[in-house]
């Protein structure tokens, strides 16, 4: 579908759109970007209100602007570039903020005036910049095409065009503070609506249109090292800890409330920028994630945390801060977000980020239109569980996206509070200039929508060495040998994907000798609601498992020549449920029993012990558990977490001669029975519940059960 219209600036553009399959959208773009200049952006995390799944990109664009300090290049990349500089050159040209002007065909190469001294805080993000070159740009090609965009990455020393520091570190090779391209041709994938595109745009005007030039593009060979997994940290062992010594004591000076500090580690690559940004994407789906090629450089990430947004004026921020690592599994997923929530550490780190966040809105928003809106929400990620706060606002009639992105530069969560001694500690603490770390990446449109991550869990590709860089919010609280513990598992992930050719399948939860397939367990069903996980887990040992429920003739037991009779939990009091009969019929045939609660009562009751009710019921609540070691509880930590629902218990002092307490709980609770000699075990707890799940407890301990009692 083709459509036309006028830029505020008088060019005419005309755009194409053609609805393509989602799989041919982006297909030439992973084609070719690693060779070719180009970006490609997805969202793979969806979050109602803040996320949702679309991916956009392009190669070969015709113009890309770069700067280093006060110091900026327009360049043309072919030659359709040349005609939209000779468009654009006028509005960079005539500008009050340029000066020290060099102009050609291919090429504007100028200079940002120096900011004045003599300007209020409120109108410190107006104030001359590398952004009063992209406002120009920005107003000559306003419309309301939300795809007509500007892409690419914004460096952290861009800061210190809005916030001077002294410096430390010499900047003279680090490499430029910014590097942005026009696309003019892009696919897009919308993955909530189903639906993919193509756009192509012509521009024309008084200097010329690129109707009829066609698309072209440098391809670069890159450097491609072999792939090693010795990685190199520009940290000494214990330095970043010391550092964290120095910022705990800053803290308690009255320095500075936090700060965050980084450290970089780097390894020879030997893989395509393509093939990383796949396996992050496989393995750390994130709402940032992106593969920049920049021609000598290249950035692959995936970030979990929003820089700025801005849509419709509402400009919208979302601070992390907070870091648990993820457990091995759902129950200690759970514990950890319990941890992470309960944290008074981790809600303060989140509490300062919030509040510096409010304060930058609040320098370009309507007075009383800054809200949080969402308060410590848990994010989670591959390796990693975060605390999200979500904070809006409604930028002034005199404000921008400009306006907006130079306020929170740069975030809290990736500097400290107050910023500006933030990031000069940050200057005088680090080994080295954070060129791309903590800046952001992501694009502005033509009709003032902004969109940007931060540039963090990157990977950062140059001559073959692949490096991430990887921060902690350090503050009084913080524990040093903890929080360098932390930059390493944040950084774990990406230097993985550097490194491997895939990542490691999980390990097997459990490792344990099957049983032989002739082996059958007869599992009596005593109306239980957890029967069929029970039967799950001893299948999961390698037996046949056949279920009856209870009341069934004895002469089953003939029939069915079990190895072991298993015994389930279930209501009521043993007798009344035939528990004890059961026992009673596979006992005259020496038939191995093993019972799960309800099984265990009516095990203790057969041979002579008491029940007693407890004082409160035990119902869907964990409890450690105490062994001895030995039989069932063979190579199981003492003591473990494991699930209970009970009301009824053995009383351990009626406990015959003849059995044995092989478990109890912390209070004293009977939770494990085996007979001295015949092979007949109980135990009172749950295997299978939720509950027992750490490092499969339960699993393991039915494992045990069929190698000593299934014969």
């Amino acid at each position: 579908m083709r459509e036309e219209f006028i830029t505020k600036g008088k060019i005419k553009v005309i755009r194409d759109k053609d609805e393509v399959a989602i799989t041919e959208a982006l297909a030439h773009v992973y084609k070719h970007i690693d060779r070719a200049k180009g970006c490609i952006f997805a969202s793979d995390y969806e979050y109602p209100g803040r996320y949702s799944r679309w991916d956009i990109g392009f190669i070969d664009p015709p113009l890309e602007l770069v700067s280093r300090g006060r110091k900026f290049t327009i360049r043309a990349l072919n030659e359709r570039g040349k005609v939209i500089l000779a468009l654009l050159a006028p509005a960079v040209t005539n500008h009050q903020d340029v000066a020290r002007l060099e102009v050609t065909a291919e090429t504007i190469e100028a200079e940002v005036i120096p900011m004045p001294s003599d300007f209020t805080e409120e109108q410190r993000s107006k104030q001359p910049s590398i952004f009063s070159v992209l406002r120009a740009i920005c107003d000559l090609m306003a419309c309301e095409d939300e795809y007509l965009t500007i892409f690419g990455a914004f460096g952290y020393d861009l800061v210190f065009q809005f916030e001077p520091i002294r410096f430390k570190h010499d900047r003279r090779k680090t490499g430029v503070d910014c590097h942005l391209f026009l696309a003019d041709r892009v696919g897009a994938i919308d993955h909530q609506k189903k639906q993919a595109f193509t756009l192509s745009y012509e521009f024309s005007g008084p200097a010329g249109s690129t109707e009829g030039i066609p698309v072209q593009g440098e391809r670069r060979e890159l450097t491609r090292r072999l792939t090693s997994t010795d990685v190199i940290c520009d940290h000494e062992p214990g330095e970043y800890a010391a550092k964290v010594e120095k910022i705990r004591q800053g803290c308690k000076r009255g320095d500075f409330f936090e700060v965050v500090l980084s450290q970089t580690f780097s390894v020879k690559c030997g893989y395509w920028p393509s093939e990383i940004f796949g396996r992050l994407r496989r393995q750390n789906p994130s709402p940032y994630d992106f593969v920049i090629n920049l021609g000598d450089e290249q950035l692959i990430g995936a970030s979990p945390e929003m820089f700025v947004r801005v849509d419709d004026k509402v400009v919208e921020t979302c601070p992390i801060s907070g870091t648990v690592r993820r457990g091995e599994n759902p129950m200690e997923d759970a514990e950890q977000i319990r941890l992470l929530l309960t944290s008074k550490k981790d809600e303060s780190e989140l509490t300062m980020c919030t509040d510096v966040d409010r304060n930058d809105k609040s320098r370009i928003c309507v007075p009383g239109s800054v809200q949080l809106i969402g308060r410590r929400m848990v994010e989670s990620y591959s390796r990693l569980f975060h605390t999200v706060d979500h904070v809006r606002g409604a930028l002034r009639d005199d404000c921008d996206m400009f306006d907006a992105f130079l306020s929170h530069m740069w975030a809290c969560t990736l500097t400290g509070s107050p910023k500006p001694i933030a990031m000069q500690t940050i200057e005088d603490l680090e080994n080295s200039p954070r060129r791309w770390y903590g800046g952001s990446i992501g694009f502005f449109t033509f009709n003032r929508q902004l969109n940007t991550g931060i540039t963090i869990r990157t990977v950062h590709l140059r001559d073959g060495l692949a490096s991430v860089r990887a921060g902690a919010t350090l503050l009084y609280d913080s524990i040093p040998d903890e929080e360098e513990k932390e930059t390493r598992i944040k950084a774990s992930a990406f230097l993985q994907a550097v490194t491997t050719d895939e990542y490691a399948p999980p390990e097997d939860a459990v490792s344990m000798a099957k049983a032989k397939k002739e082996t059958t367990v007869l599992l009596v069903d005593n109306h239980d609601s957890f029967v069929h996980t029970l039967a799950n887990y001893v299948r999961q040992t390698g037996v046949e498992v056949i279920t009856l429920r209870t009341g069934f003739h004895e002469s089953k037991l003939d029939e069915i020549k079990p190895n072991l009779v298993f015994i389930s939990p279930g209501p009521k009091m043993p007798q009344e449920m035939g528990v004890l009969k059961v026992v009673d019929s596979a006992l005259k045939r020496n038939l191995p029993i093993f019972g799960v609660c309800l099984g265990h009562q009516g095990i203790g009751q057969y041979f002579g012990a008491e029940l007693g009710i407890l004082k409160e019921p035990v119902h869907g609540k964990d409890s450690m558990v105490h062994h001895d070691e030995k039989g069932i509880f063979k190579n199981i930590p003492n003591p473990f977490s494991a699930g209970r629902y009970h009301s009824i218990f053995v009383k351990p002092d009626t406990v015959p001669d003849c059995l044995e307490i092989t478990a109890r709980t912390e209070e004293g609770v009977v939770m494990g029975l085996a007979h001295k000699e015949l092979p007949v075990a109980s135990v009172q707890f749950h295997p299978e519940s939720i509950l027992t799940l750490q490092d499969d407890m339960g699993l393991k301990i039915i494992a045990n059960v069929i190698e000593l009692l299934a014969r």
